[in-house]
Parts: C-alpha cells; sequence; structure tokens
C-alpha cells in the first residue's frame, strides 16, 4: 500500500492538471459564446425593472414582458428606419467626398504646401513618402486585415442577433433562474442570499438603463449641437457619440476624438480651409463642445444618473473599469462596475457585520 499510495496521488494529481487544463481550453473557445450569454444576462437585467414595473399594474409576467419587449424593438425599429437611411446617405457623401478629393492632384499638392509652410521644421513630404512606401510594401497585410474587419462586422451582426434571442429568454424565465439559484442556497441562509442577490440584480439593472440613458443624453445632443453649427455627417456622428458613451470612462473621449478627426478629415477631403477667413472652423467648434460636454457629464449628469444605480466611489469606479478592461476589453468595462457594486454590498452587509460580531 505504501508503494502504491504515491503513484496513486501522483496519477490523481496529473488527472487533475489535465483536467483543468481541458477545462481552460474549453473556456477559451467558448469565450465568444460566453461573451453572448454575459451581455444578454445584462441586458435581460436591464429590462427586468420595467417588466416588474408592469407587473405592479396586474399584469401577468407573460403580457408585462411581451409590452416591455415590443417597446424596446419599437424604439430600435424606428432608431432604424429614421436614423440609418440618414447615416447611409451620409456615409455615401463622406465617400463621394473623399472620392472627388482623390481626383484632385493640385488640390492635394495645395494642401501639401499649406501644411509644409506651417511647420516648416518638418519634411512634410518625405513623411508622406515615407507613408506610401509602407502602405505599398504592406498591402497583403493590410488588405487581410480589411478583410478581417469585414468578417468580424458580419460575426457582430450575427452575435446582435444571438444576444437579442438570448435575451428574450433570460428575460422570460429572470424568476425561474433566481429561484434555481436560490435553491442552490441551504435552507438557513437562503433568505439572506435572495436579499442580498436581489439588491445586486436591481443595481445591474439599474446600472444599464442609466448607461444607456447617459449614451442617448450624448447622441441627441451632439445631434442637435452638429446640426446647429453646420458640421458634416451629424447622423453619423451622433451615432457614433451614442457607442461611445455605452463605454464607461474611456468611451465618451475616445467617441470625441474621432469625431473631431473626422470633422478635419471631412474639412480636408471637400478641399474647404482648415481656417476660414471668419471665425472659428467647424471643427474647432466641435472639440469645444466635446471638452465642455465631457466636463458636465463628469460633474453633473454621471454624478446623478449613475449615483443613483450603483453607489460605488469614484476611485473604484476607475480601477473597477481599468481591470475589467484589461481582463475581457469592451465587455470587462461594461461589467466592471456592477460587479464592483456588488463586491462592495457584499462586504458591506455579509464581511462587516461578521467582523463586527467576532
Amino acid at each position: 500500500m505504501k508503494l502504491q499510495n504515491p503513484f496513486r496521488t501522483g496519477l490523481i494529481g496529473t488527472l487533475g492538471v489535465l483536467l483543468a487544463l481541458a477545462i481552460g481550453a474549453a473556456t477559451v473557445q467558448l469565450a465568444t459564446i460566453l461573451t453572448y450569454v454575459v451581455a444578454a444576462a445584462f441586458l435581460a437585467l436591464g429590462l427586468d425593472p420595467l417588466v416588474n414595473q408592469l407587473q405592479r399594474l396586474r399584469l401577468p409576467r407573460w403580457l408585462a414582458m411581451l409590452i416591455a419587449v415590443v417597446v424596446v424593438v419599437g424604439v430600435v425599429v424606428a432608431i432604424a428606419f429614421l436614423v440609418v437611411p440618414v447615416i447611409v446617405g451620409q456615409v455615401a457623401s463622406l465617400v463621394n467626398g473623399i472620392a472627388d478629393f482623390a481626383s484632385q492632384y493640385q488640390g492635394w499638392n495645395d494642401f501639401v504646401k499649406q501644411v509644409q509652410a506651417t511647420v516648416p521644421s518638418i519634411k512634410v513630404q518625405a513623411l508622406i513618402d515615407q507613408a506610401v512606401a509602407y502602405l505599398q510594401s504592406n498591402v497583403g497585410t493590410i488588405t487581410g486585415g480589411v478583410l478581417s474587419v469585414g468578417v468580424g462586422i458580419v460575426g457582430g451582426l450575427g452575435g446582435t442577433v444571438i444576444v437579442v434571442i438570448l435575451t428574450l429568454y433570460f428575460t422570460a424565465s429572470m424568476n425561474e433562474f433566481k429561484g434555481a439559484l436560490y435553491r442552490m442556497v441551504p435552507m438557513t441562509r437562503r433568505a439572506r442570499f435572495a436579499a442580498i442577490a436581489e439588491q445586486i440584480f436591481a443595481s445591474v439593472g439599474r446600472y444599464v438603463i442609466g448607461q444607456i440613458g447617459l449614451a442617448l443624453v450624448n447622441g441627441v445632443l451632439s445631434f442637435v449641437f452638429l446640426s446647429i453649427v453646420g458640421a458634416k455627417l451629424p447622423a453619423v456622428f451622433a451615432f457614433i457619440a451614442f457607442l461611445g458613451s455605452l463605454i464607461p470612462l474611456v468611451g465618451t473621449v475616445s467617441a470625441a476624438v474621432l469625431i473631431v478627426a473626422g470633422q478635419v478629415v471631412l474639412v480636408l477631403s471637400q478641399s474647404d480651409p482648415m481656417w476660414p477667413s471668419s471665425g472659428l472652423p467647424v471643427w474647432l467648434w466641435v472639440a469645444i463642445y466635446y471638452v465642455v460636454y465631457m466636463q458636465v457629464e463628469a460633474y453633473v449628469l454621471s454624478p446623478n444618473i449613475m449615483n443613483r444605480a450603483v453607489r460605488v466611489p469614484g476611485v473604484i469606479v476607475v480601477i473597477a473599469a481599468l481591470v475589467g478592461g484589461t481582463l475581457l476589453g469592451i465587455l470587462g468595462a461594461l461589467i466592471a462596475i456592477p460587479v464592483a457594486a456588488a463586491v462592495l454590498l457584499i462586504i458591506d452587509q455579509v464581511v462587516v457585520p461578521r467582523q463586527a460580531e467576532a
């Protein structure tokens, strides 16, 4: 027996390591599916407060869920019919403008001379020649990257459909899911666990609604301001602002940089002067607006909207978003704040009382 025990222990340990490696490999292979599931669960928790509110009006859950889904789908369809045609038309105008600019080689020479006169210490033409040489030598890699982006877009559309379907299933079976989760906890701790879990689910739902609300505010205000100042493609860039605001912390800044850069590119592509003879250029007005808006969002909108959803200190928000984004990318940044709120809630209602009793 003494000779067999080391062998048996080593065999069991080896099998355990192999099982762990197999689970890790399976998790990596299923990363995309797990992402869809987590995203759908968050969206379902965002819909759940609306469904519960309708149930308080003495509607059956199936009818409340149907009304909530119809409202959400109706809003999405309305946005699609109102915004998508405008975006498609404006993108077509952008492509035509770039094509017209590319056909006017003399205009490009004038632009290079203007930039060279502005920064005489830099050899602008030499930098352009180096960039062209790089593009020519790496055309295969760039083409493959563009193809990968196209495949990714198609995959993203398919993933969106999957997430929508999973969201409907999660919303319909939310109570059953919660009940099954609570039954896994011993009876003596079930009531306490259920109370904490309900608070976590409610905070996640409020967080989802709050983040979408912030994104809508940014998108609508961006469209109004861009239209007032006469910026090009206001619907396209307002949609970019909306999508960017869905990402905590860095989303609004990244979208603002893209929008300002896009306005500059549009000015150059249509041979408009970077600095008009009278007044500030439109792209500079846009840059000033987003600098002001980001301050308003950071100190007025976000605290008033998000603090009602998840009560998390600012420093924890920053750390959680950075850690979540590093580990899981955009999805990690999205779920990091409600996860941090859940951890703080558990510490406050479980760990702290136990330490007080010790």
